[in-house]
């Protein structure tokens, strides 16, 4: 019974795999699970091993010199015919259902490599959720419009339908943060075709720094230029956050700005550039 249990134990941890993946738990969950499987599978047949295994001494039974007598073979004979169920087959059985079973669990994270949201995965990995007319929104929920903003300060913005205090949410869509930064219109030295995504003054840039992913929070007005705290990369605001100090190899994606008909502020589409660290499949 109890190679049973561990087999069947087995099993279940393999369902739970799959669940935590299609429900997204997390690494810990998953690796609990899929661990678990293993572990009662490796059990088991520890328990099998042991039971097979013959550590009695060598045993030779008594008997008189002739034939058995005839009520000793006809017990004999019924006791290797009539076993109903073979306890062997049963625990082959088993065995063969926990190692499938991990098999198949095996095969939800090949999830991944299909389509998400119309996106395959090397399209996930370049593109955010911004998309054209998707509304900006405060860390409270709050929308989002240019006068809200004092120049020389900063907002951090989000894509409407994030709830930012949800942490598994946040961390879902942390490559669409923003900085939204107010300055003087007449300052920015941007491509002429980017001008037009400054709202009276107000520019938003991917707020991941391109070295190595950190957020970049901390902004000099009198300089104005961003400082990632981690490596010290320093980025220009006024001229496309382009590096000009520290590790940074690329400017700071921008995010396209415009307002809607109430006057707040919406996305034009994404970032002009994928977001966070450089990866072997972008080349700046």
């Amino acid at each position: 019974m109890l190679i049973v249990a561990c087999f069947a134990l087995a099993m279940l941890g393999s369902l739970a795999f799959a669940l935590c993946y299609g429900f997204d738990l997390g690494s810990e969950a998953l690796g609990a699970s899929i661990g678990g499987a293993f572990a009662f599978v490796g059990l088991g047949l520890a328990v099998w091993s042991q039971m097979i295994e013959n550590r009695e001494p060598d045993y030779v039974e008594e008997r008189a010199i002739g034939p058995s007598p005839t009520e000793k073979w006809q017990t004999f004979e019924k006791a290797l015919t009539t076993q109903p169920v073979p306890r062997v087959k049963v625990l082959w059985g088993m065995l063969g259902m926990s190692v499938g079973s991990i098999g198949l669990a095996a095969l939800f994270p090949l999830r991944s490599m299909f389509p998400r949201e119309g996106l395959n995965p090397q399209q996930v990995l370049e593109h955010t959720r911004w998309k054209a007319g998707q509304a900006l929104i405060t860390e409270e929920g709050e929308r989002i419009k240019p006068d809200d903003l004092d120049y020389g300060s900063v907002l951090t913005a989000y894509p409407a339908g994030v709830i930012p205090a949800n942490v598994d949410e946040a961390e879902y869509n942390a490559d669409a943060v923003t900085l939204l930064i107010r300055v003087q219109p007449e300052l920015l030295k941007l491509p002429a075709h980017r001008k037009a995504w400054v709202i009276d003054g107000v520019v938003g840039y991917s707020k991941l720094c391109t070295h190595a992913g950190c957020p970049v929070g901390l902004y000099a007005d009198q300089y104005a230029q961003l400082l990632c705290p981690c490596h010290h990369s320093i980025f220009d605001v006024l001229h496309g956050a382009v590096p000009v100090d520290g590790p940074a190899p690329r400017p700071l994606p921008q995010l396209p700005l415009t307002t809607d008909s109430e006057g707040y502020l919406v996305a034009l589409g994404d970032f002009t550039a994928p977001t966070g660290a450089a990866w072997w499949g972008f080349q700046p």
